[in-house]
């Protein structure tokens, strides 16, 4: 079975009610290539989790941008070691120091705030995708978090048709510190995305 053959709309008929497991499992059986990407932000833990204990080498692409607090740092680490996480590392070409002198951190109505995200995350993210060439991508996008997450399912397709699966989907963030606390792993919730600012906004890694 391709991934380019899959009717999505068939799809996810039949994983809305599977486990998050069963998803993952079920990805998994169609794939070829998958990777899961992660900024460990809040609650990647849970997918990070979910998915290794099912393949436990898959590639975790982790795109820094180089701007994340400590706290995410440290908590990257806790989670590499913990998990023991196959981590593919993608950075931006220009350093932060070296970008602080050409163009600084752009507010989000400035008109370079598109120039600093093509830099700061879209090229890392788009070099990542050109060399491990995935056909499948597991991420934790989740309902309600912006509007364009609550227009896709458990199973949508990328720009550049990637099947994306999203297993904690429908969960809310109660459901995901129960299994955090289930499965003994950490969370933080002191993270910043330069290219966001604002929670509700779309980095334009997804759309």
């Amino acid at each position: 079975m391709s991934v380019d053959t899959l009717d999505l709309k068939v799809i996810n008929e039949e994983l809305k009610d599977k486990t998050p497991q069963e998803i993952v499992a079920w990805a998994l059986s169609v794939a070829k290539a998958p990777v899961i990407t992660t900024n460990f932000r809040p609650y990647e833990g849970a997918i990070l989790n979910l998915v290794v204990s099912q393949q436990e080498q898959i590639k975790v692409i982790w795109c820094d941008t180089g701007y994340n607090t400590p706290q995410t740092y440290k908590h990257a680490e806790e989670l590499i070691h913990k998990l023991q996480l196959n981590v593919q590392l993608y950075v931006p070409k220009q350093t932060v120091a070296h970008r602080n002198i050409t163009l600084g951190l752009p507010t989000i109505d400035d008109p370079n705030h598109t120039i600093f995200t093509e830099q700061v995350k879209l090229e890392p993210f788009k070099r990542a995708m050109k060399e491990h060439a995935p056909d499948v991508w597991f991420t934790n996008l989740r309902k309600g978090q912006t509007a364009f997450r609550d227009s896709i399912d458990v199973v949508s397709k990328s720009k550049d048709g990637i099947l994306k699966v999203s297993p904690f989907y429908n969960w809310s963030d109660e459901a995901l510190d129960a299994y955090l606390e289930e499965h003994n792993l950490p969370n933080e919730f002191k993270y910043f995305d330069p290219t966001k600012v604002e929670s509700n906004r779309e980095c334009g890694l997804h759309i």
